[in-house]
């Protein structure tokens, strides 16, 4: 480890700053461990730029956790103290690139639904390569030519195996830009690609620099051979699977959001109606919300995967996702969860309905919204 161990961070979004960062924080708090989180901000728009340069001023922000959590409310504020430095790449990418191949020993990453896409003109070889994933190759590849040790990858974006996926990107740009394979090799061997899942709404920023969010969080990371954490909390868990964190999290709390969806517009309260814990207070729309859940899509993912109700504790998780949803302070608009719904029925329902006919069960619910929408 090298003397100033640190996290390099790819994204200012609030989400990164109420949870990765905060259990950071936390962990330094509690003495657990040392490293401190060094954001790169990536972006040429000036409301990013303007936000890195008040995290570079402060390093220091308050994150307000507003909602119920295992039947308490909560309402509180907590400093996070975590950042060593916030850079702009723009400006700063010789010190990013000497940090980076000095100091850091792990990268995290929540750059959007297209931040592991890399334009055709883009190369790991320009001046300022200009997408994440071709910052990052060039980045390791003076790491590697500076003699560093392989480096630990945590992306948390919403994508599936995102750890693997963003490997199998740098790979090819690496073999695209550079042709070695000594370094290709170094990337694999050395480097450890980690898969991870996160879950936590952040609803609200607080200006100029913090964040609101919900009390619950996880950050659920694959073990793999040779992991060290880069922070420790009792929501940062280490474990051998992480499909039965995504199909809970997907079969239930993303299904049960766009099931709302398809009702509140249906039955016309679309017009005084507008947030999911204002929808949970309508009793013809939570009633039939909880009698799905429990008639019709618990018992699929139970048959589905033998063992998983009890190692993950389905029931449970339903409660804490109702309790979520109930959040007082939690002002989740419908209307934000309604786009891209066609896709989402797809994606969150339509399985369900699949898994339930092939075990021989109907899921007449499920199959309601799916025959309404077109989807089946």
């Amino acid at each position: 480890m090298t003397q100033n161990a640190e996290i390099l961070q790819f994204g200012t979004s609030r989400f990164l700053l109420a949870h990765v960062d905060y259990f950071v924080s936390q962990s330094l708090a509690a003495g657990h461990t040392q490293k401190r989180v060094v954001i790169v901000q990536g972006s040429s728009r000036p409301a990013g730029q303007q936000k890195a340069r008040d995290l570079a001023a402060r390093l220091r922000y308050p994150v307000r956790f507003r909602g119920q959590r295992d039947g308490q409310t909560v309402d509180h504020e907590e400093t996070v103290d975590s950042l060593a430095a916030c850079l702009i790449a723009d400006e700063h990418w010789a010190e990013i690139e000497q940090r980076f191949c000095e100091d850091v020993t792990h990268v995290v990453s929540n750059t959007g639904e297209d931040g592991y896409a890399v334009p055709a003109e883009d190369s790991p070889l320009h001046p300022l390569p200009a997408s994440f994933p071709t910052r990052l190759t060039c980045l390791l590849n003076a790491r590697f030519h500076h003699g560093g040790a392989g480096i630990t990858l945590m992306p948390c974006e919403l994508i599936h195996a995102n750890g693997q996926r963003l490997k199998a990107i740098v790979q090819e740009q690496a073999k695209r830009a550079y042709g070695d394979p000594d370094f290709s090799a170094w990337l694999d061997r050395e480097c450890l690609w980690i898969d991870t899942l996160v879950d936590r709404i952040v609803s609200a920023t607080i200006e100029p620099v913090g964040a609101v969010a919900e009390p619950y969080g996880l950050w659920a990371i694959r073990d793999t051979p040779g992991l060290e954490l880069p922070c420790r909390h009792p929501d940062v868990q280490v474990v051998d699977d992480l499909a039965p964190f995504e199909q809970r999290k997907l079969h239930i709390l993303n299904l049960s959001h766009t099931w709302l969806v398809h009702h509140w517009r249906a039955s016309g309260l679309s017009t005084t109606i507008r947030f999911v814990r204002e929808a949970m207070n309508e009793p013809s729309l939570r009633q039939p919300l909880e009698t799905m859940l429990r008639d019709e899509v618990l018992p699929v993912l139970e048959r589905q995967m033998p063992g998983m109700a009890l190692d993950m504790d389905l029931e449970q998780y339903l409660t804490t996702t109702l309790e979520r949803f109930d959040n007082p302070f939690l002002d989740h608009r419908l209307e934000d969860i309604a786009q891209h719904h066609a896709e989402k029925l797809r994606r969150r329902l339509l399985p369900v309905h699949e898994m339930g006919r092939a075990q021989g069960d109907s899921t007449p619910r499920l199959d309601e919204v799916l025959k309404a929408e077109g989807v089946i």
